[in-house]
């Protein structure tokens, strides 16, 4: 593969060729920082349903699209958005009336999964979980794992160390890779053939995108190459792993992006009320993403006033002064 091909392509079109019904979909971002937002909110207007949804600690993202009804199943550590959702809300309605079907893992487990598909081992063994329901409580029934090829058998295999009790467990807990059919970040810049610049944390993007059979780079800037080889050590993901670049700006937002732009508090305490409930959540969706030909048209609708309100602090990669509560 030339470092010189062209990935670049409109959002639209990247999602219209990689997430299809019934796919395994991973999302980056943590929380609240760098959720693939405007990716999400195409997948919700081109109506893809049936998704098999894999994150890490994700928050925004996951609760918008398994609102709108796209996911049928989830494997996940952790959802929710801090102070104005500390469990996603749709996420929690959907569970309770069984309209999801969800496996759960400790952080520890999803980032050695990731780190095994994207490594290209089948499993990696822990110590963590022992003692806790994630080992005892199956979200996914035996029938479904082995009517699924893309799923393993289990859960997690509890086995014995296979080098007697070397160094101090007698017993390890094995947890699968995951390999998802695609693979979604969100990356302050990147170039047009893939290589991705991220700035402050990484989370679990790189494992994620590494894992993954096709990976969908949405980024602030598409630079050329010669601006990423001035800062290499940003440079996380190499061109080789992706798929598709497109230049989104604010492509993270609602949520944060480190040194360009804060959350909007204001937009996540308005989704959580309309979010209690299915009429006021289907408005709110309507308005900030049915109704909307794209992301920049939710960028219109917020306001140029509102959006200079996030913008990052140069010095400290936040907006200083936010008010957050």
């Amino acid at each position: 593969m030339s470092i010189k091909q062209d990935k670049t392509m409109p959002l639209t079109q990247a999602i219209g060729k990689y997430v299809v019904d019934g796919c395994h979909l991973s999302l980056g971002g943590f929380t609240l920082n760098r959720n693939p937002m405007a990716a999400v909110y195409e997948i919700i207007r081109a109506g893809v349903r049936g998704l098999h949804l894999y994150v890490h600690s994700n928050g925004q993202a996951v609760d918008e699209l398994i609102g709108a009804g796209c996911v049928k199943f989830l494997e996940v550590a952790y959802s929710g958005t801090g102070k104005t959702a500390a469990t996603c809300i749709r996420f929690r309605a959907a569970v309770e009336r069984g309209e999801l079907v969800v496996e759960d893992y400790s952080n520890y487990m999803m980032g050695l999964r990731f780190l095994a598909g994207a490594m290209g081992a089948p499993f990696l063994p822990c110590l963590s979980g022992f003692g806790s329901d994630i080992v005892t409580r199956w979200g996914f029934p035996e029938e479904m794992r082995h009517r699924d090829p893309k799923l393993p058998d289990d859960k997690l295999v509890v086995m014995d160390n296979p080098f007697g009790d070397w160094g101090g467990a007698k017993k390890v807990l094995c947890v699968p890779a995951i390999n998802p059919d695609v693979t979604i970040i969100h990356v302050q810049r990147a170039d047009s053939s893939g290589n991705a610049s991220i700035d402050g944390l990484t989370f679990l993007d790189v494992e994620q995108a590494k894992a993954a059979k096709n990976v969908i780079v949405s980024a602030e800037r598409i630079v050329d190459t010669a601006e990423l080889r001035a800062d290499p050590d940003r440079v996380r993901l190499p061109f080789i792993h992706v798929s598709a670049v497109c230049e989104v700006p604010h492509g993270a937002y609602p949520t944060a992006c480190y040194k360009h732009y804060d959350y909007d508090p204001r937009y996540l305490r308005d989704y959580a009320a309309a979010a209690k409930k299915d009429d006021t959540f289907a408005q709110f969706q309507k308005r900030h993403v049915l109704d909307l030909d794209n992301h920049q048209a939710l960028l219109d609708l917020m306001g140029e006033q509102r959006l200079a309100a996030l913008e990052a602090d140069p010095e400290t990669g936040y907006a200083v002064g936010l008010k957050r509560d």
